[in-house]
């Protein structure tokens, strides 16, 4: 649920908030679209009465990385279906990625964003800004600008940034501005042409591969310069072994860097292709078993700082083309959940508790968000889930 002007009293819920070390049974009132308490008995006279027996009432979910294609491709998505899609996964708020057109690379299409989530979506939109205009990796987009119409973080994108230097002038302005600098890392010349992961598999399809050392070229650089420039930079949908362990590495020598992973990277492999099909067709792509193994560890271990959908829809027709002329891309705002519970909670791999950190305490942490807390007078963001629901995902 988002703010309400109403009193509601959830009860007999787990309540788990990790920004407190709660996890016990007991009430949550919500008053004027804030949290006013938790605990048993609490006066609610007037108050709206949910039961939440069964069910886990946590901090609402944050999706890190989702395409909502407004404005320029509401044929694939818009902030509306979007939004909905969202919420149907137990997500609260969603950061939306500027690789729209025109990109959100202006204070003016920032405001469009904003402006259109606030008329028509059910949950909370936080744009994020391009780093440079267009994100052509050429000249620095006006970020101060966007910071005061309302951006979230700053990032270019599936359009990675080469040019070292920008990455660095970008990096020390987003320190001065408090902004996180969220990466697609991927080194362009040594993925040029790839269609998926490089190993046996693309070799099987006659595809041409995307290296692991594509990746791990440029979150060491991203490491480095924010080592240098003390900016908070956060690697988006981290997939192999090697740019996890420099991401521990950087943390064990307390730097500002942070990580996310997808669901469908810690669920499936480059194995699990089946006949070209398309929708399994992502960047970065699904890598190897050992990349999986490694991105389950560093979720149980707390390397991993949040799970990100990377949701990024588009129309039936352009997916339904062979394999190397589809577009990257899949969908995963209302599969996020159910996934991380089947493949992370229900293993016995991380707890309920942990789950929730990386949902929604981390992602909030990661960007600044006033969000991702149960503690009273906080924004009554909240999702409610049972974690044994079983269902089946209908395509």
């Amino acid at each position: 649920m988002s703010n309400s002007h109403l009193a509601l009293l959830i009860q007999n819920g787990r309540v788990i908030d990790p920004s407190q070390g709660i996890d016990r049974q007991a009430d949550l009132l919500i008053r004027d679209g804030r949290i006013a308490a938790i605990g048993e008995n609490l006066p609610a006279d007037g108050a709206e009465r949910l039961d939440a027996a069964g069910c886990v009432v946590a901090p609402g979910f944050i999706d890190l990385h989702c395409h909502l294609r407004e404005p320029g491709k509401e044929y694939a998505e818009t902030i509306e279906s979007g939004g909905r899609a969202a919420a149907a996964g137990g997500f609260t708020s969603v950061l939306a990625m500027p690789n729209t057109h025109p990109v959100n690379d202006n204070a003016a299409v920032t405001h469009f964003i904003i402006e259109m989530a606030r008329q028509q979506s059910p949950v909370n939109v936080f744009p994020v800004g391009a780093i440079s205009e267009n994100s052509k990796g050429e000249r620095m987009a006006p970020i101060a600008e966007m910071r005061e119409a309302g951006i979230a973080a700053i990032s270019d994108d599936g359009m990675p940034v080469m040019n070292s230097n920008l990455m660095r002038q970008a990096m020390s302005y987003a320190a001065g501005l408090g902004l996180a600098v969220i990466d697609h890392c991927e080194d362009l010349n040594l993925s040029a042409g790839g269609q998926m992961h490089e190993g046996f598999t693309a070799v099987r399809y006659g595809l041409a591969g995307i290296s692991a050392a594509s990746e791990d070229v440029m979150v060491g650089r991203n490491i480095l310069l924010a080592a240098r420039t003390g900016a908070r930079f956060h690697v988006a949908h981290l997939s192999t072994a090697g740019s996890l362990e420099m991401v521990r590495e950087a943390k064990r020598r307390g730097l500002p860097v942070s990580c996310e992973v997808t669901p469908h990277h810690f669920s499936l492999i480059d194995e699990d292709i089946q006949d070209y099909d398309t929708n399994y067709k992502m960047k970065p792509p699904l890598r190897g078993r050992e990349d999986r193994e490694a991105l389950l560890r560093g979720l149980a271990d707390g390397t991993v700082d949040a799970i990100a959908t990377d949701h990024a829809p588009h129309a039936g027709s352009e997916k339904m083309q062979e394999f190397d002329l589809a577009p990257f891309g899949i969908i995963g705002l209302e599969t996020a959940l159910g996934l991380a519970l089947d493949r992370l909670f229900h293993t016995g791999l991380i707890t309920l508790s942990r789950l929730v950190e990386l949902f929604s305490t981390n992602p909030a942490r990661i960007v600044g968000l006033e969000r991702g807390t149960l503690q009273a007078g906080a924004v009554a963001d909240i999702t409610v889930f049972d974690p044994e629901r079983r269902w089946t995902y209908d395509v």
